[in-house]
């Protein structure tokens, strides 16, 4: 457990793309469980590292990207997005939270060998995130419960693949 982290992956989270409605849909339906995540991870002082989009701000700033992000439709899940003080916050330039990012820099840091990874879209980031995680030798558990894709066939379609090829486990939180 020592050597465990959580990454939740672009919560922060416009939803303005092709199918986004659907996504957003998708996402109140998990928010309690990245909640109950959340709050398992501090209990056992997991690191937790929100790994975001910068919606073309280029800025580290959590805040202003909620802000940028934030309308009538999604603040439930900007709310639930946001980092505690304690937190990483990083920026992402693009679909795997490992391209281009400082997450290896840190992950190495920290001595972690284990990922829990949360998050949308599961079919897109979190499947490339996971899998570059995997490539680099992280073990992995992706708990299907957190996870949440435009259609809940796409997310069941990656969650095969994490298990299959990835091996990670996705016992529900």
């Amino acid at each position: 457990m020592k050597d465990s982290a959580v990454l939740i992956i672009d919560l922060i989270n416009d939803f303005h793309f092709s199918e986004g409605d659907l996504l957003l849909n998708e996402t109140k339906r998990i928010l309690p469980n990245i909640k109950r995540l959340k709050q398992y991870a501090k209990k056992h002082s997991l690191p937790i590292i929100y790994v975001n989009d910068h919606y073309d701000t280029w800025e580290t700033d959590y805040k202003k990207i909620a802000d940028k992000c934030k309308s009538e439709t999604n603040q439930d899940i900007i709310a639930e997005g946001l980092p505690s003080k304690e937190d990483y916050f990083l920026i992402k330039p693009k679909l795997s939270g490992f391209f281009r990012t400082t997450l290896p820099s840190l992950l190495e840091q920290l001595g972690i060998k284990h990922l829990i990874i949360a998050g949308i879209a599961g079919n897109i980031c979190v499947l490339f995130t996971a899998n570059d995680a995997h490539m680099r030798g992280y073990t992995l558990h992706v708990p299907e419960n957190c996870i949440a894709s435009n259609t809940r066939i796409h997310n069941e379609e990656a969650i095969r693949l994490m298990v299959k090829v990835m091996k990670a486990k996705t016992d529900p939180i």
